[in-house]
């Protein structure tokens, strides 16, 4: 195979299948960057770098370890194929009240009907201005220049994070900032 340049949703749709099968779990949850492709199956390539995808087994999350181990980072999976799955707990990503009602179900012939579900971008871009690293700073701006999640959406859902009013505010001010409203 090649190298790998950017993940496509065939691409998760293959680490759905094989973690699925290696936990004898047919539902995962998808988090991080590449849940984007849930929504978006077609996202801008500026949105599809990352070679991995975050993801726990959503019946039994605390086999999420046998993922990593698995076709996880530095496994003959990832060596054969340039991009692999990251085992993470449930609580890795910081999102807001009621996630879970607004996920995008990933399940075709090539997942072997087994299910991804993905956040939904506006949880996913809350989730990254809570981490607030440089890599995630320039996702949400990303996505917001690419138009894909709503202003008063985003707003709307800061008072849903389970963090401080402080952040809160800071999280406020950062989503004013990227759309030219600062």
């Amino acid at each position: 195979m090649g190298v790998f340049e950017k993940m496509e949703r065939k691409h998760l749709e293959h680490l759905i299948r094989a973690a699925s099968s290696i936990v004898d779990d047919a539902e995962l949850v998808i988090v991080g960057s590449q849940s984007v492709l849930g929504q978006f199956p077609d996202a801008p390539d500026s949105l599809k770098v990352s070679m991995e995808a975050d993801m726990y087994p959503s019946n039994r999350p605390e086999l999420a370890d046998l993922i990593e181990g698995s076709i996880g980072e530095g496994s003959p999976f990832e060596q054969t194929f340039g991009y692999y799955a990251q085992g993470v707990s449930p609580g890795t990503a910081i999102l807001p009240r009621g996630w879970e009602g607004r996920l995008t179900k990933v399940q075709n012939e090539n997942t072997r009907y087994a299910t991804g579900y993905c956040i939904d971008v506006h949880d996913l871009v809350l989730s990254k201005y809570v981490a607030n690293r440089p890599k995630d700073i320039d996702f949400n701006r990303e996505v917001i220049r690419s138009k894909m999640v709503e202003f008063d959406t985003l707003i709307n859902r800061v008072e849903l994070l389970p963090v401080s009013e402080n952040d809160q505010k800071r999280i406020v001010n950062y989503i004013r900032r990227d759309f030219g409203l600062a």
